[in-house]
């Protein structure tokens, strides 16, 4: 797995991840339109130096998922917030957390803010699960305003950029999997 900054060349992707079980914690589908804005913002966002939206990108070149990272405001101090969605058939094979741990990597070479945060619906135990396994620590449950103008109970995860780099995932040497 691999992860590629948003291109033109994305839109197919993220009008598939704008399925209803995609999107079930995350304020349902978009309408055509807004998928269409999002993926401007998307294409335009690497050049902004704020963040950048990635593709999760297979062997082969298939397209799994998004990946990204952005500058918000939270609790008076400027963060990374980071979102991601893998599409249901990739789903379950740890390529969400990979992804993160990736992203994670090009924050911290940024050197621009110390904290990474991350806001999943308390409801959502995978994406929960991607932040435990990611290396996040959970401060608790939050009010959080997604989509804009809807509040939703998530959980604040933090992650300390300016931590030394956490190790590789082991492999199991005679079959080069993860444990």
């Amino acid at each position: 797995m691999r992860i590629a900054p948003w291109s033109e060349d994305d839109l197919d992707l993220l009008r598939r991840l704008n399925a209803p079980e995609v999107r079930a914690h995350t304020g349902g589908p978009e309408t055509d339109a807004q998928v269409l804005a999002r993926h401007e913002r998307y294409v335009r966002f690497g050049d902004t130096g704020q963040g950048c939206m990635f593709t999760v990108v297979l062997p082969g070149g298939v397209k799994a998922g998004s990946v990204g990272y952005w500058e918000r405001k939270w609790r008076d101090e400027q963060v990374y917030e980071l979102g991601w969605a893998v599409l249901p058939e990739h789903q379950g094979r740890g390529l969400a957390t990979e992804a993160v741990r990736a992203v994670l990597a090009v924050a911290r070479d940024r050197r621009t803010h110390r904290w990474a945060h991350a806001y999943p619906s308390v409801d959502n135990p995978a994406s929960n699960a991607v932040c435990r396994k990611a290396g996040f620590t959970l401060l608790g449950e939050t009010e959080f305003e997604y989509p804009p103008g809807h509040l939703m109970r998530s959980n604040d995860w933090r992650l300390d950029l300016s931590a030394r780099r956490p190790a590789p995932p082991r492999r199991d040497r005679s079959s080069g999997q993860l444990p």
